[in-house]
């Protein structure tokens, strides 16, 4: 069986060496093009095209979502999914490297297709749309896209090389306050600060930094604060993040930072208006056995990857969601050097460099080794599935 393994990783990753060249076209396209969240028409086309055109069937608009998709080949379980991104940040474009991301797993999938042949089961590509603003994978877990697989894999362009992190749950607020213009000098009597609300409310938030955990993070921007200096603002909002290790402690998090803005509004008589989005990001659950076969195919190719690194500090991602209910992996390749941070112009021009280019092609055969690990054996499979349940 190790002998057939191994030619089966060897077919892999000559199926990858084969669309290269595919796969670079769409890449640096989609870098070229940047499209933002729910609006990457041009990025889904080119992406399910070369699919198509490798014997998937592939469903367009799955979870009432325009550019998220569906595509398949095989049948029966196991199921095995590679999971893409391809939307753009705004004036950055893809500053955070997903042009590469939903281009490595469709690379996977396609090279996944001798596995199903081979052992049966069926490979997914599930494309998911606007990650960066919305969080797209939310709607598609809360409508069971995702229910029903045995792995799912994601490989992010980084500045390291990783293969299992932690993501925070993360989840925003609106907030804006309602007070009444006035002259500012003439009759600032008459007014009601709706600025000097909001103000209070930011204030006590930087306070309250001091006093959650420290992996707990607390930011946001003041978007309103009125509209002269002369007048009294009648309005201002802001919209704020709350990040959190775990859902429990971010609901007693929600509610403190409410206080610093229910503060703000008792102390000028302005009247609060809030709301929390329904589409909160959960932690990330990391699958330690699928982070290891994925570190052993990464390293096979020759790049140096850590199954983990307790000191890299990482956001919060949609993928938390789908960690929720299927095992999953949510790994990182280097492209750029470690001073170089993602959303950032340079970071961006790295996504289209020749490192991410390679890295990209090497993550795609290396989730496509790591599904020839799972689909070769059960008893591997089994315990993926098992280290998912246990982690309830």
């Amino acid at each position: 069986m190790k002998t057939d393994l191994s030619s089966l990783k060897t077919a892999v990753k000559e199926s990858i060496d084969s669309q290269a060249a595919a796969l670079k076209k769409i890449a640096l396209g989609i870098h070229d093009n940047p499209e933002l969240g729910f609006h990457e028409k041009q990025a889904a086309k080119w992406l399910t095209d070369h699919l198509v055109q490798n014997g998937f069937t592939v469903e367009m608009g799955i979870a009432d979502l325009p550019t998220a998709w569906k595509a398949t080949y095989g049948s029966g379980k196991p199921v095995i999914a590679f999971v893409g991104e391809y939307d753009a940040l705004p004036e950055v474009g893809h500053a955070c490297g997903h042009n590469l991301i939903g281009t490595a797993s469709v690379g996977a999938a396609v090279a996944a297709k001798i596995l199903a042949d081979k052992f049966g089961g069926t490979i997914v590509m599930i494309g998911t749309p606007a990650e960066e603003l919305y969080g797209g994978k939310i709607p598609m877990v809360k409508k069971g896209i995702f229910n029903g697989l045995d792995a799912a894999m994601l490989v992010h362009p980084g500045s390291e090389s990783i293969a299992m992190t932690q993501a925070l749950a993360v989840v925003t607020l609106y907030v804006e306050y309602f007070g009444r213009e006035a002259h500012a000098s003439a009759h600032p009597e008459q007014g009601i600060n709706a600025l000097d609300a909001m103000v209070i409310g930011y204030n006590a938030v930087a306070a309250l930094r001091q006093h959650i955990r420290s992996s707990a993070r607390i930011h946001g921007v003041i978007s309103d604060g009125g509209k002269a200096a002369n007048v009294v603002p009648g309005h201002s909002a802001g919209n704020f993040l709350v990040r959190a290790m775990d859902l429990k402690y971010l609901e007693e998090l929600k509610e403190r930072v409410l206080n610093c803005f229910r503060a703000g509004a008792l102390a000028t008589g302005a009247e609060l208006s809030y709301h929390w989005d329904e589409h909160a990001y959960e932690p990330l659950k990391a699958n330690v056995k699928l982070a290891q076969l994925f570190t052993n195919n990464i390293q096979s190719l020759g790049r140096d990857i850590a199954l983990e690194d307790p000191s890299y500090e990482f956001g919060s991602t949609d993928m938390g969601n789908v960690s929720q209910v299927a095992p999953a992996l949510h790994g990182f390749l280097a492209i750029a050097p470690k001073d170089v941070s993602g959303h950032t112009k340079e970071f961006a021009m790295y996504a289209a460099s020749d490192e991410g280019i390679k890295a990209m092609l090497d993550a795609a055969a290396g989730m496509a080794m790591t599904a020839a690990d799972l689909l070769s054996s059960p008893e591997i499979l089994a315990r993926v599935k098992a280290e998912f349940e246990k982690s309830f």
